[in-house]
């Protein structure tokens, strides 16, 4: 199973906390990635956002349909985005847009086993794929990229 992770861009501050909007840098960082993403995502990918504004907003840029998920909201903990997911046993791959510091705390959960987190800029992807070895799942890194190397690669033209 292929479990992608991809926080949500940069939002603008304020209150309530799930209806913060995504900055103008926020659109270009997710429509950056999303340009990335697109050609790369398996065609049964399946989608699901978190219920906060900022995560789907993030998640519009990709132009798919997705689901709006409330069991992996901000402060969620590891084990609502990996059972949302379905990992490790899931039948299609699975894109999860949401927030620090669980998808973090996500990734490094699967490769390296421990709790404490991988820290993530905004905007960015961690692409994992769950391989069995010794009869256990483990997760193998694909891919990490943060939006500011898509921008500096889009200024070399």
């Amino acid at each position: 199973m292929e479990l992608i992770l991809w926080l949500h861009a940069e939002a603008a501050g304020g209150e309530p906390d799930a209806a913060r909007p995504l900055t103008e840098r926020g659109r270009r960082q997710a429509e950056r990635m999303a340009r990335f993403l697109a050609p790369r995502l398996p065609a049964e990918l399946r989608v699901i956002v978190s219920p906060a504004r900022r995560a789907k907003e993030t998640a519009r840029a990709l132009g798919r349909s997705f689901e709006t998920v409330e069991r992996i909201a901000p402060g969620c903990a590891v084990a609502e985005v990996l059972g949302a997911a379905g990992w490790p046993d899931g039948e299609r791959p699975v894109l999860v847009v949401g927030h620090q510091p669980t998808l973090g705390e996500v990734a490094a959960k699967l490769v390296e086993g421990r709790g404490t987190g991988w820290g993530f800029g905004t905007g960015a992807v961690c692409w994992l794929q769950g391989r069995p070895r010794k009869g256990v799942r483990e997760a193998t890194l694909l891919l990490s990229i943060e939006p500011e190397i898509l921008e500096r690669e889009e200024r070399r033209g």
